[in-house]
């Protein structure tokens, strides 16, 4: 689960199943309640799976799946709350793990590095804050935690292969193209 939606999509989905009651939910974890004896645990993998979750056991993975929960709530929704704090302590606070080994484990499993991924996180937010029109740029990037604007237009350009201008122009000629052709 990496987002909001995931949340409410597992929420509303479990909500209609007699028997199952969800305890807690926080993104990449769901703790639920249910006789074991009238409901087969592995019924319950394959409600999950039939909605396109899948369950993490092994250890490595759920490391994973945490230092990706914890760099969502960084990215996502804290807004530069805790702009004194670096990301790599934030990120290695939320897990509980020395950041060496979240770094190592993360690029072991993904194939990636956490810096590349957190990078990238951070581009697609911007893309999104961007589209929301509702924030200036110099806003997007303090919230995104860059120390300029031009901090964040090299990121992006870097990322996405276009200027922050390049991408509002493409994303605004495909919604007038979509408002004439529903019309």
């Amino acid at each position: 689960m990496v987002s909001k939606s995931c949340i409410k999509l597992i929420d509303l989905y479990f909500s209609k199943i007699d028997d199952i009651h969800i305890i807690q939910i926080n993104l990449g974890r769901v703790v639920l309640d249910f006789n074991s004896v009238t409901i087969d645990p592995g019924a319950i993998r394959n409600h999950f799976e039939s909605i396109g979750f899948d369950e993490v056991v092994n250890e490595n993975e759920i490391l994973v799946e945490k230092i990706k929960a914890a760099v969502i709530e960084l990215i996502c929704f804290t807004n530069n709350a805790n702009s004194l704090l670096r990301n790599s302590d934030y990120i290695s606070e939320k897990v509980q793990e020395p950041y060496t080994k979240i770094s190592k484990t993360f690029s072991l499993e993904t194939g990636t590095t956490l810096e590349r991924y957190v990078i990238q996180l951070k581009i697609e937010r911007a893309k999104q804050l961007i589209l929301e029109n509702e924030y200036s740029l110099s806003e997007v990037a303090y919230m995104l935690g860059y120390s300029s604007v031009q901090y964040l237009s090299g990121q992006f350009k870097k990322i996405t292969g276009h200027t922050v201008s390049q991408f509002i122009h493409s994303k605004e000629s495909k919604r007038v193209l979509l408002t004439e052709l529903t019309n």
